[in-house]
């Protein structure tokens, strides 16, 4: 079954005013426009097209809640949607955040609720009882993101190429190389005294001048040109900001279209500008350490984050077959599917449950086992289990989310059709 659904957009302060709107066809409304929600999370459940096709249920969670076997599969591990998909614009950078693991997210829910705080007080951190491992999937290029601690080497070479900035005062100057003489040792150990110096009342702001002194001074910047601009980016956007001394610790990325990062609960990022496909565990656990004016937990932040190198964010596909890419982090939440087909051939794969399935680009026809239907850029449908295997055809691209492989059923299998 292919039910039509859509949502409103959600109007955070650093969606783009026209982005969605023009990836939607439609009028940019004059406000920002940040994120579209696609699935069954209770903050903002996706609305079903035509409710008479699901016996007059107007809401994705409540269809799912009262037909399980039809929605989700009589199969299924538990009643409720186990991911959340996502169209998401950003026109600033978003917040330097981590997303807490199961038990993190189970004890900080816990804790939160015997403190009596409401679920919509801004001062909530932990929003559900979930864990909240994401992928992001570039619809168009360029998109922009933070993401993981760089290596300290790397690092080391970009705070040398801040301290050859660092011409107009002195006192900077020695900031930025008693930091960088701070980088020596284990990755884990130096990362966890760097952030407590960045959130340090007193020891951050001296810093925090050098740092914006170096990057908006005029000149040349090497290979160092992006983490410079974003640097500068933030430090005009966020004066004072100790997460701007985060950012000069993490991996700046620039994915290319349907290039993808995957970030593991506990993972340091912040995403900067473009529009992307996010899918992930179905919760809203965000905790925030700085460049927002939401709530920030820096406590939290320092208690979930890991603190290890990552060299290589960027999360290769599965390439099984021609017009078929497939992001398959270790997780039984979630997967994305990328279907590209082109004249003449046509692209597969098989259902591993239910699935939300988004137009990117052109209108290429989608059929599964008993519908078919064409997807334009941000239409969507949900596809229930009994659906099986679906196959695009024409010109465009369509993502397809569903539940990790790892559900105790059978691997993904994909069966081009010509």
């Amino acid at each position: 079954m292919f039910v039509g659904i859509t949502n409103a957009p959600r109007p955070y302060v650093w969606g783009s005013r026209t982005r969605l709107a023009e990836f939607l066809g439609r009028e940019p409304s004059g406000h920002p426009e940040a994120e579209v929600w696609l699935g069954a999370h209770p903050q903002s459940p996706s609305r079903i097209l035509d409710p008479s096709s699901t016996g007059g249920h107007e809401r994705l969670d409540t269809w799912i809640a009262a037909d399980p076997d039809r929605t989700l599969g009589v199969e299924r591990s538990s009643d409720e949607l186990p991911f959340l998909m996502k169209l998401l614009a950003a026109e600033e950078p978003l917040s330097i955040q981590v997303h807490p693991d199961e038990e993190q997210a189970r004890e900080g829910y816990e804790a939160e609720n015997a403190r009596g705080i409401p679920l919509d007080r801004p001062e909530r951190t932990y929003k559900d009882s979930r864990h909240k491992p994401e992928i992001a999937l570039a619809v168009d290029a360029p998109f922009d993101a933070l993401a993981g601690f760089r290596p300290l080497d790397r690092t080391r070479l970009l705070l040398q190429e801040l301290i050859r900035r660092s011409t107009r005062r002195p006192e900077a100057r020695r900031e930025l190389v008693e930091l960088e003489a701070q980088l020596a040792g284990p990755p884990e150990p130096v990362l966890r005294r760097l952030m407590d110096r960045f959130f340090d009342e007193r020891a951050a702001p001296p810093l925090l001048d050098a740092v914006t002194d170096a990057v908006t001074t005029p000149g040349g910047s090497g290979d160092w040109g992006p983490e410079i601009n974003t640097l500068a980016e933030i430090a005009r956007r966020r004066p004072g900001d100790p997460g701007l001394l985060v950012v000069l610790l993490l991996n700046r990325i620039t994915l290319e279209q349907d290039q993808a990062v995957y970030v593991a609960p506990g993972d340091v990022h912040a995403y900067l500008h473009g529009l992307a496909v996010e899918v992930m565990a179905a919760s809203d656990n965000v905790v925030r350490g700085g460049l927002t004016s939401k709530h920030v937990d820096v406590p939290a932040l320092r208690h979930i984050a890991r603190f290890h190198e990552s060299p290589q964010p960027v999360h290769d596909p599965d390439v099984p077959a021609h017009g078929v890419a497939v992001y398959r982090p270790r997780e039984t939440d979630f997967q994305l599917a990328v279907l590209a087909p082109s004249t003449g051939q046509g692209a597969g794969v098989e259902l591993t449950g239910p699935a939300i399935a988004l137009g990117l680009s052109g209108a290429p026809r989608l059929s599964g086992q008993h519908e078919t239907t064409s997807l334009a850029p941000g239409q969507a449908v949900y596809l229930t289990p009994d659906e099986k295997v679906v196959h695009a055809a024409g010109q465009g691209r369509i993502a397809v989310a569903m539940p990790g492989a790892d559900t105790g059923r059978a691997d993904t299998v994909f069966s081009p059709r010509r």
